[in-house]
């Protein structure tokens, strides 16, 4: 059965400090105290944050180069290098960041990713990632999978359909989180103007992560996250969470780009603060 990814992903669950001392479930025997980790709730985040971030990194790498909206404002400043082998109908994209490169939006990537395209058949060019000592924020990056890019769907915006097995190695740490999924996001605002800046996704799916030390999380959309490009954080929709044994919703906001959300809980909502 497929798993969707939703971005994003791009979520804390640091209420689970506030939760460690307030939130039990109920079963047949009675109240159990739900067992929370602030700590790999941390990670969870980090790793949907270096996902997400490293996913739109190769969208507009795509657009910028093969997608007919080359930007006379680029994401990609004079340090990225990027190389573009055609093959027939197909053809391959090399970004190269060197040792470290600082992008327009701030991100700090290091290493390669390879994109690799056929033909497009029935207004659809299919996409295969992996990376090559590829790093986003300190954060290792490993894996891959292909991406469905549809030039228009049935709404009438480009999207992009990510299968993906990612891996991430956590900076000063020995653990990593793996991610399996599926993302779709569909480009609503920004197409033909020329700059990454006013872009705006609309992100659905759901996805599974495991941890080397055990942990595992599934998340599912309920809402259709936002992503504005020119924000680090995810700025509106839902998230339906499953983790340690409970479930929740994560609430994105109202559109305003800031750095906080609210977790939902046996109906009461706990303030949070979304990481990188």
């Amino acid at each position: 059965m497929n798993t969707l990814v939703k971005k994003t992903a791009l979520f804390s669950c640091l209420a689970a400090s506030i939760l460690m001392s307030s939130c039990d479930k109920s079963d047949d025997s009675g109240t159990v105290g739900a067992d929370f980790s602030v700590e790999n709730s941390a990670r969870a985040a980090q790793a949907d944050n270096v996902v997400e971030n490293t996913l739109n990194i190769m969208e507009s790498a795509y657009v910028e180069t093969e997608g007919g909206e080359a930007n006379s404002v680029s994401l990609f400043t004079a340090c990225t290098i990027i190389t573009i082998i055609p093959n027939g109908d197909g053809g391959t994209i090399i970004l190269d960041f060197g040792e470290g490169c600082t992008l327009s939006n701030g991100s700090i990537v290091s290493g390669k990713i390879r994109l690799e395209y056929g033909p497009i058949v029935s207004a659809t060019r299919t996409i295969t990632y992996t990376f090559e000592d590829y790093t986003y924020n300190g954060h290792g990056v490993a894996g891959g999978g292909e991406i469905l890019r549809e030039l228009e769907n049935s709404n009438g915006y480009p999207s992009s359909t990510v299968n993906e097995t990612i891996t991430v190695s956590f900076a000063n740490s020995t653990i990593t989180a793996t991610r399996v999924g599926l993302r779709i996001a569909e480009w609503t605002e920004g197409v033909g103007t020329g700059t990454w800046a006013d872009n705006v996704y609309s992100i659905t799916g759901n996805w599974d992560t495991t941890f080397s030390n055990g942990f595992n999380r599934s998340g599912e959309v309920t809402e259709a996250l936002i992503r504005k490009l020119s924000c680090i954080y995810l700025v509106s929709g839902r998230l339906d969470i499953s983790q340690e044994g409970i479930t929740g919703t994560l609430d994105f906001g109202d559109g305003t780009c800031d750095n906080m959300a609210v977790f939902i809980f046996n109906g009461q909502e706990y303030p949070i603060i979304l990481g990188l």
